[in-house]
């Protein structure tokens, strides 16, 4: 049979009250505890709604561009020199994968830059294509930090970010605030997997938070 690792057990618990009322049922009798209280995260409530509305106006206000970015550009893209955790999606608008996975990276990036997450989407088209990228851009309303290869060679921009990349789009890593990769995949990203490293890595002072998220 196979071993399933569990996620780490809780720290600070003194009381096991789900398992008394459990047991007490079991047995025909009065549960010792009917009500426990929790103190924690309050997304459950109604009036957190209003906040997540006001929130994607904000988000939907900023101004939306994307410059052009040369080899030295992708170099110290790659060094990650600012500090944060740091996804970066190569993509490209005849790209359909790219495409279909793009407002899922969005997504993944509004959900996390709260926390010291950092995104940048890096066009592979070529330069005189920008108002084509811009408008796409918009279209997903990509709030990140948005770049377009420079230069007509393309073979020598994909070797300024990494030498082993095998020049095929989508593409996607994701770099630690020392610039460690974390995760990386050529072709479509498992979101989920994904979402499961930026978790396991982000800034938190409990150290329960990264442990959950790192556990298989």
């Amino acid at each position: 049979m196979a071993k399933h690792n569990q996620s780490p057990a809780p720290t600070g618990l003194k009381t096991k009250d789900a398992r008394n009322v459990i047991e007490a049922l079991l047995a025909h009798k009065d549960p010792p505890a009917t009500h426990t209280g929790v103190f924690g995260c309050s997304t459950k409530w109604a009036e957190k709604q209003a906040e997540r509305i006001a929130a994607l106006r904000k988000l939907d206000s900023k101004t939306v561009d994307v410059s052009l970015a040369s080899a030295d550009d992708l170099k110290s893209l790659r060094a990650n020199a600012s500090g944060k955790l740091t996804l970066i999606n190569f993509w490209a608008t005849w790209c359909g994968a790219c495409i279909d996975e793009f407002p899922d990276l969005e997504d993944t990036f509004r959900m996390y830059s709260v926390r010291d997450l950092a995104y940048v989407t890096v066009a592979t088209n070529m330069p005189d294509e920008q108002p084509g990228v811009l408008r796409m851009l918009q279209h997903f309303h990509s709030t990140g930090r948005n770049l377009l290869f420079a230069s007509e060679d393309t073979a020598a921009l994909q070797v300024a970010f990494d030498p082993k990349w095998d020049s095929a789009v989508p593409y996607t890593v994701l770099l630690g605030a020392d610039g460690r990769v974390l995760y990386q995949r050529l072709g479509s990203v498992d979101i989920l997997e994904l979402r499961r490293t930026i978790l396991a890595n982000l800034p938190s002072d409990y150290v329960g938070f990264s442990r959950y998220w790192s556990t298989p």
